[in-house]
């Protein structure tokens, strides 16, 4: 038998117990209703960092849970809608632009333009120029999803995320707060549901499990936020046009605003376990 509100913690008043005649968890969530991403996410923001399992290869099982969730339709359709008030978006679906340079075109770029340290950055970690095979997209959703994966990269180098597992928070953080500036809130919150739970990750991990990493986590996200609302739609940029300038240039030519380098090396190793603390102990 409930017990009489004046007795219930303040904080659980208001709860309600509804009935069901289901048998199985069931809610008006369709993100909790997912077996398969509430496994992903106890596993994902609790689980400590190994070689075993390397930090990226947690996007897989993500962007698969998700795909089985996701209405692509209605997704696409919000993109028809804003469309209709949004003149550089519209553009920008007309267009449909992909990138066509290729790891030859990068080698012949100067050192420390954009498109020479995307070069450099491939070649020192065995990477690919293209995370996903290159197609001809089949939507509005898919077409976005294919050419964000064709400039995270390149967001990388010009918002100031180093190649590393912190300096992965920079772009989610300009993601998430970019979107909202250039887009509505029902079409951003969309585009950004798999940025959401790639941040939530590496947030749990770095207070649960590196606490030591905590502060440059911190300044990371606050970086990423503070770029992604002062910048123009960073989504849309044609990172083509300056591959060949230096990165401050690239900024300036792009829209890329309150952007700096932030140096994220010690922390992501402490974070990745590859660093000793002092003593001998391994961090975390």
């Amino acid at each position: 038998m409930d017990k009489p509100e004046k007795e219930t913690p303040y904080l659980g008043r208001g709860v309600r117990r509804l009935a069901t005649e289901s048998s199985a968890l069931i809610s008006s969530s369709k993100y909790l209703n997912s077996a398969r991403l509430r496994d992903w996410v106890a596993t994902s923001l609790l689980r400590r960092n190994g070689p075993d399992f390397p930090i990226p290869a947690d996007n897989i099982e993500l962007v698969a849970s998700l795909a089985k969730i996701r209405d692509e339709a209605a997704v696409d359709e919000l993109f028809e809608v804003e469309r209709k008030s949004n003149p550089q978006l519209d553009r920008w679906l007309s267009e449909r632009f992909m990138s066509t340079y290729d790891l030859a075109d990068l080698k012949a770029l100067p050192p420390e333009s954009v498109g020479g340290k995307l070069y450099i950055f491939i070649i020192e970690n065995n990477a690919q120029l293209d995370i996903v095979p290159r197609a001809e997209p089949r939507g509005h959703f898919d077409f976005y999803t294919r050419r964000h994966l064709q400039t995270h990269d390149l967001e990388h180098i010009v918002t100031g995320g180093q190649f590393d597992a912190l300096g992965e928070a920079v772009p989610y953080w300009v993601t998430l707060s970019n979107l909202f500036q250039h887009l509505s809130p029902e079409l951003a919150g969309e585009l950004n549901v798999k940025y959401l739970f790639n941040a939530l990750r590496v947030l749990s991990r770095s207070i649960l499990h590196y606490p030591h990493t905590w502060p440059k986590m911190l300044e990371c996200i606050a970086h990423g936020i503070m770029v992604g609302q002062a910048s123009g739609p960073i989504f849309m940029f044609r990172y083509e046009e300056v591959l060949h300038l230096g990165v401050d240039e690239a900024r300036e030519a792009l829209g890329v605003r309150m952007a700096h380098d932030i140096d994220t090396t010690e922390a992501s190793q402490i974070f990745t376990e590859t660093l000793m603390m002092a003593g001998g102990a391994l961090a975390g």
